[in-house]
This record gives structure tokens, sequence and C-alpha cells, in this order.
């Protein structure tokens, strides 16, 4: 279905529900290294509870060679500093959702690599920095899902 890329991702309880979320979804989760904390940590098993063995996950060393992997598809990177809505992307299957690192978000560097309309944001009130990193997957797997009819689930 869709794949999620999460870069250098900090905390595990994030990742965790993150897991769940593609395992219930049939999503991919690709982890770009160096993630903050070891997979086998404690609040990342609490949090993804039994589906860590439900859910596709990949790993990648860093950055390019996520890219080398996936050469090809379509990624669209979630910012606060996206020049448009999530919900005026038309996805497809097998596009993939970036995310940065919840203390500081996706780099520069990343984001302007990509086209300008493949940089999203969710709309939220003005004084607020951004959500959290998991409910912000998750509204865009939804989104992109319910774009698809929700093709496969039940």
């Amino acid at each position: 279905m869709f794949q999620i890329a999460l870069f250098e991702p900090e905390i595990p309880p994030n990742t965790g529900n993150i897991m769940r979320l593609c395992a219930n979804t049939g999503s991919v989760l690709h982890l770009i290294h160096p993630l903050g904390f070891d997979l086998d940590e404690k609040k990342l098993r609490r949090a993804g509870m039994d589906y860590r063995d439900l859910a596709v996950v990949k790993e990648h060393q860093d950055f390019p060679a996520f890219l080398d992997s996936v050469e090809g598809a379509t990624i669209y990177a979630l910012t606060t500093k996206g020049s448009r809505l999530h919900s005026e992307a038309s996805f497809k299957a097998d596009d993939i959702l970036l995310f940065g690192p919840e203390t500081r978000g996706l780099p520069d560097d990343i984001l302007q690599s990509l086209e300008n309309n493949h940089r999203l944001r969710i709309p939220m009130m003005p004084d607020c920095r951004s959500l959290n990193l998991s409910n912000t997957v998750a509204i865009m797997v939804y989104e992109a899902l319910r774009q698809q009819d929700f093709k496969g689930l039940q």
C-alpha cells in the first residue's frame, strides 16, 4: 500500500505507534538511521505491542541509502514549512510519506531536494509549533487511504 519513512526518529513510543499503524494499514515502514533509540527498547515494544512482527520494517543506514532503495518512487515530505495542504495532494499506492525527527523536522537540504508541491503541511493554529509525529503520520496515512477508497481494508 503506502510507505512511511521516518528520518532519524528520536522517540521510541512514536515509532512504536507508527509501527502499529503500518501493521494495521498494510503500509511499509522505512527507518532511516541514525535512530535516537535501540529497536529493542522497552518503550518501543510497549507502544508497538505485538505489532512489531506484523509490520514490514526496512532499515536504511542513511538518507542516500534510503533514496537508492526507493529509486523512482514519489516522495511527499511533511513539514510545517510546506507550501501545500496535505489534502491537496493526489496520492497513489506505493507513494512515500517522509517525516523528520520529532525535535527538528526534516533538514532544509532534504526539503529542497523535493519538488515544491511535494512539501505538504497539515493545517493547525498559527501559534502552534507542530503536531505529534505519530498523530501526523496517522492523519497522512488515512488521507492517502481515503483517496484510494480504503482499498484492501475492512
